[in-house]
């Protein structure tokens, strides 16, 4: 193998080689864990931007593809990525460097606390780059591990508890996938992702087949009423936890819709839209008001979390080109901003050691650089145009709107909410008199928060401003997915994408494209 295709399998087990390395690390040796453990998540990065740098957004198609036996004929170590996939690897390779320098404070058992960490990434990162069935589910139920080492090790003083629920929930529903990749298997007689993408499996099977896999995917995500989980988790977990769980862990039940549900069962999608919809609005405007009587900050940001994946539900199975995009930028955006919010929480956490709303007022008078991050993370979580979270809800409601005309209505409720609970949480939190004593002495962010805080503050206005780069990316896998997912259901993609892009086509070719790419590559910017 050259580089082209080895790159997946080295961006794949490096963490994990990382991790093999801080075994034969002395445990006292902490400094030199902690930058081993920065080092390896760092070259991670480096190769996942070169992964993306290398990616032809043009072809819609599994690119860096490697294919090799494994058990028998049937499963094989397969890698390979599309545009739905290649942004997700570079999602979880970005974060991993901050959650390592989040947790740099942290002194107990620093060594297995990195090593977890480390491993946690090798397995994310497969869920996004394997095209085998077997593989998937490994890598997929393989995440649960680490995360409820987390939790269970470095939690708050219930993490046993939430822990426990973490694992219970997410694995239980994950056991009815099992039996459907076997029946699926069964029926197809291969593993292999990407011909099972080109089978059609019959009409009566599909919703089994549909629910299986939304038993999983939708605790994972996850989705109202299966949510009960998330908050108790995020309230428990350390810092880094937080991040990698509401970045990350969540966005592989939305990319199982994405793989899974909505090309392989289309009639059962289509059929279960309705119920998607209903769903996610209720999650949309229900956590929303939950999420306004909050006490504690982790559980309200988490809330707002299972809102806007209900923005990503919605987008994903309005079934055309727009929903889905958002949904994708949703995402994405979501990974950063959610992250860097929780990261917020923990500088100031590692302070006061309290996360009460109550205990907080008029930081601004003491930390007015804290106040300027908090602010800009805020407006992204509430969608203010400008910023990355601003594209995603609009785009994602622009798809919904041409599907379902109430289902957008309502769901724009959940916008005004999210202005709501958010602006009070930064108003009771920043602004005001700084009364209480124990505030009189807090310090503003150190370099290392300024270094973790900035570069995503930059990412987020970034993208707001010139959201092309995903977009471009994931454009023609999507429009692969969109005309598919039409003509199994009888739509006329060709229609439908005309009439979706029409009103949004401004953005300006790729310079110094071939006229046959640079055609295409104008199609993602109307997007």
């Amino acid at each position: 193998m050259n580089f082209d295709n080895s790159i997946l399998t080295i961006l794949t087990w490096l963490p994990a080689l990382g991790a093999a390395l801080l075994l034969v690390t002395p445990k006292s040796a902490l400094n030199a864990i902690r930058w081993i453990a920065l080092a390896v998540t760092l070259v991670t990065l480096a190769l996942s931007l070169a992964l993306w740098q290398s990616f032809d957004p043009a072809n819609a198609g599994f690119q860096f593809v490697v294919n090799m036996p494994w058990i028998g004929e049937s499963i094989g170590y397969r890698v390979g990525v599309d545009g739905i996939s290649v942004l997700f690897v570079v999602l979880t390779a970005l974060l991993m460097p901050f959650a390592v320098l989040a947790s740099w404070d942290v002194d107990l058992r620093v060594k297995e606390y990195m090593i977890v960490f480390l491993v946690l990434e090798t397995l994310m990162i497969g869920v996004f780059t394997t095209l085998d069935l077997a593989m998937f589910y490994v890598f997929f139920e393989g995440t649960l591990l680490p995360m409820f080492l987390i939790i269970g090790i470095w939690g708050g003083s219930a993490r046993i508890q939430a822990a426990y629920k973490f694992f219970f929930y997410t694995f239980v529903g994950s056991v009815f996938m099992l039996v459907a990749m076997m029946a699926m298997y069964w029926d197809a007689g291969t593993t292999d992702i990407s011909r099972l993408l080109t089978h059609d499996f019959p009409v009566a099977m599909q919703p089994w087949l549909w629910i299986a896999f939304f038993a999983s995917l939708a605790v994972k995500m996850p989705m109202w009423p299966f949510h009960r989980w998330l908050p108790e988790a995020h309230v428990q977990a350390p810092t880094a936890g937080s991040v990698i769980l509401a970045a990350i862990l969540l966005k592989l039940g939305g990319y199982g819709f994405l793989r899974f549900s909505l090309p392989m069962f289309p009639e059962a999608s289509a059929n279960f839209a309705p119920f998607i919809f209903t769903l996610s609005v209720v999650a949309i405007i229900l956590t929303s008001l939950v999420a306004l009587v909050q006490t504690d900050i982790k559980k309200l940001i988490a809330y707002s979390s299972v809102a806007h994946m209900g923005f990503v539900t919605m987008g994903i199975f309005a079934g055309n080109a727009l929903g889905i995009q958002g949904a994708m930028f949703q995402m994405i955006s979501h990974g950063i901003v959610s992250g860097a919010l929780f990261l917020c929480v923990g500088v100031i956490y590692d302070r006061m050691h309290t996360r009460e709303i109550a205990a907080y007022g008029g930081l601004v008078e003491r930390m007015p650089q804290y106040a300027f991050a908090f602010m800009v993370f805020t407006m992204a979580n509430v969608g203010l145009p400008g910023t990355s979270g601003f594209v995603g809800e609009f785009l994602t409601m622009m798809g919904v709107f041409q599907v379902n005309t109430w289902v957008a209505f309502f769901a724009a409720f959940g916008v005004i909410f999210s202005a709501c609970y958010a602006l009070w949480l930064y108003r009771r939190v920043i602004f005001g008199a700084l009364t209480k004593d124990s505030l009189k002495g807090i310090l503003d962010l150190t370099t290392r928060e300024k270094v973790v805080l900035y570069p995503l503050i930059v990412l987020t206005i970034v993208f707001g401003f010139y959201p092309a780069p995903i977009l471009d990316t994931t454009a023609s896998a999507v429009d692969n997915l969109v005309a598919q997912y039409s003509q199994d259901i009888g739509r006329n993609p060709a229609v439908d994408l005309a009439d979706e892009r029409a009103p949004l086509n401004y953005v300006a070719p790729v310079a110094g494209a071939e006229p046959a790419a640079e055609e295409h590559a104008a199609e993602p910017a109307a997007h």
